[in-house]
């Protein structure tokens, strides 16, 4: 089935080369089917990019999906970027009264600065709070992960010496339950971050569970008992070129002289180029709207059981 979005966003064309079908907002308006309501929160500076990664993979599945996107108010100095969020993006005012089945929230590239230290924080943690009572079930991503985390549930980051940047082997926890259903036993998946949470920390917040972690990177899947947020430490969304472009783009800032690790496999093709976490990404997403979504959001999203209006949210979301 479908992903709905708006006429003329870029991500159509380059999907649709792929056989994967992007219905227009006219198209939909046709049809008679309860289409799931996707919020997305794309803090990511390869904005178009990030789109058609997350839209591939939100296509897997057969539900019709009406995917929006919402920007926050920091700057972007580049114009075309600017007339891009103009064109295709709500504001935060524009959708406080709304409700939404799914909401993500991508990583961004803020590197080790505290949360607090972001120009966006407080503007984020408002949409955090408002998703607990405007928002069926939520997935973070990388940095929004461990922002989620830490608004959530207070965990505090631990920021590495030296950037993790790479492919590594996760294995999964625990088995019986459905976000890892289908799961190899090892699975591959790319991280590129600075920061991460100690273990022991999570393990001693009784609402959430470790799924699924990596010798090397640490903890990578985590979600709370109620199947109501699910946290990916790392970047499973990322593309085939999107680590080689990154370590290019540390590198040029003098950030990071190294490859991605495990960079090339035993044919000297890179890593990057020759993929091995696209199933499991794919997995992860189909497994995220179908139970974490489709199978416990309502008919009918104003009967979302703690749905409040914007008005009426504890405003809590003011930096600590």
């Amino acid at each position: 089935m479908p992903i709905r979005v708006k006429e003329g966003l870029p991500a159509i064309e380059i999907l649709a080369n792929e056989n994967i079908f992007i219905m227009t907002e006219n198209r939909a308006e046709h049809q008679r089917i309860r289409t799931l309501e996707i919020l997305v929160v794309n803090l990511m500076p390869t904005i178009v990019a990030t789109e058609t990664q997350l839209l591939r993979l939100l296509s897997n599945t057969s539900l019709q999906l009406n995917v929006e996107f919402l920007k926050l108010s920091a700057p972007n100095s580049k114009d075309s970027i600017s007339e891009h969020l103009r064109e295709f993006y709500l504001t935060f005012d524009e959708i406080k009264n709304k409700s939404y089945d799914g909401m993500i929230i991508t990583g961004t590239s803020v590197g080790r600065l505290e949360f607090e230290q972001v120009d966006y924080w407080n503007e984020l943690c408002k949409v955090m709070e408002w998703s607990k009572y405007n928002v069926n079930t939520s997935l973070y991503l990388c940095w929004g992960a461990y922002a989620a985390l830490y608004y959530h549930f207070g965990v505090e980051k631990i920021n590495l010496s030296e950037k993790l940047s790479g492919v590594y082997t996760h294995s999964v926890n625990k088995r019986e339950h459905p976000i890892v259903r289908g799961f190899d036993d090892l699975f591959m998946a790319p991280h590129s971050r600075s920061i991460s949470v100690n273990k022991e920390e999570l393990l001693k917040i009784a609402n959430l569970d470790i799924l699924a972690e990596s010798k090397k990177a640490g903890v990578y899947l985590i979600t709370d008992k109620n199947n109501k947020q699910l946290f990916v430490t790392g970047h499973c969304e990322f593309d085939r070129f999107t680590l080689k472009t990154e370590a290019t783009r540390d590198y040029l800032a003098g950030l990071n002289s190294e490859l991605p690790e495990n960079g090339q496999t035993i044919d000297n093709a890179l890593f990057t180029e020759k993929t091995s976490w696209s199933s499991h990404a794919s997995l992860l997403f189909s497994n995220w709207i179908n139970y974490y979504v489709y199978q416990q959001t309502p008919y009918y999203l104003q009967e979302l059981p703690y749905r409040r209006k914007a008005e009426n949210v504890n405003e809590r979301f003011v930096a600590k």
